[in-house]
């Protein structure tokens, strides 16, 4: 099964981000056993997305697509597919992260993921109803490190104090915000495990936009 899964994850340009066995945890679909959580594997996650029939101008079609393909996987392997989006409630992906061994929250709160860095994000998870290999716990990588992150925000909305919001969007909305709306927050970009991933800047952009978008509205 697990071969299964490797393969179908990496035509979608997918893969198994970390995950955990458990017993009887409320939190989970009845009888879940072990979860795995998937998201997306670079380089070629963003042209593989753009290029299916969800980007198609309509609404929310990240969320749309992960629904499909994840809920193939889960239907065509007898697991539960679980996402991110489409609460509340929500389902609680960073308690989830922070139980694999290999997410931990970062010096300033934002997960921070051993290959991934704070680039890190969610599709979705599996919940299987039998004890899968998980893979092994990795060593965190905020030991050691200078932590940029602590210090690099430009709007001094994001820090060892946490994250104030409302400062983050009004920086954006000023000429200065620019560099981190069009190529991804700058204090992501500063994590050093950051640096050594594939994200391109136009899948940042995207986020951010919507990001901000929902600021503004909200």
């Amino acid at each position: 099964m697990l071969n299964d899964l490797a393969a179908r994850l990496a035509a979608e340009r997918l893969e198994i981000l970390g995950g955990f066995v458990c017993e009887g945890d409320t939190t989970l679909p009845a009888g879940t056993r072990s979860l795995l959580m998937l998201g997306p594997a670079e380089p070629g996650f963003w042209a593989h997305l753009t290029a299916q029939p969800e980007w198609d101008g309509g609404a929310d079609p990240v969320d749309r697509w992960s629904r499909r393909v994840i809920g193939r996987m889960a239907c065509d392997l007898g697991a539960k597919a679980l996402f991110p989006f489409g609460g509340p409630p929500y389902q609680p992906f960073y308690q989830w992260a922070l139980r694999t061994g290999r997410v931990w929250d970062s010096p300033v709160r934002l997960l921070v993921h051993a290959s991934q860095g704070m680039m890190v994000s969610f599709r979705g998870a599996l919940a299987f109803k039998q004890v899968i290999e998980v893979p092994p716990a990795a060593d965190r990588p905020c030991e050691g490190c200078s932590k940029p992150c602590l210090n690099v925000c430009p709007a001094g909305a994001l820090g060892a104090a946490g994250y104030d919001v409302p400062a983050c969007h009004a920086f954006l909305d000023g000429d200065a915000g620019g560099d981190c709306l069009n190529t991804g927050c700058l204090v992501r970009r500063a994590c050093p495990v950051s640096a050594g991933y594939a994200r391109l800047a136009q899948q940042s952009a995207y986020h951010m936009s919507r990001f901000h978008k929902a600021g503004r509205t909200a």
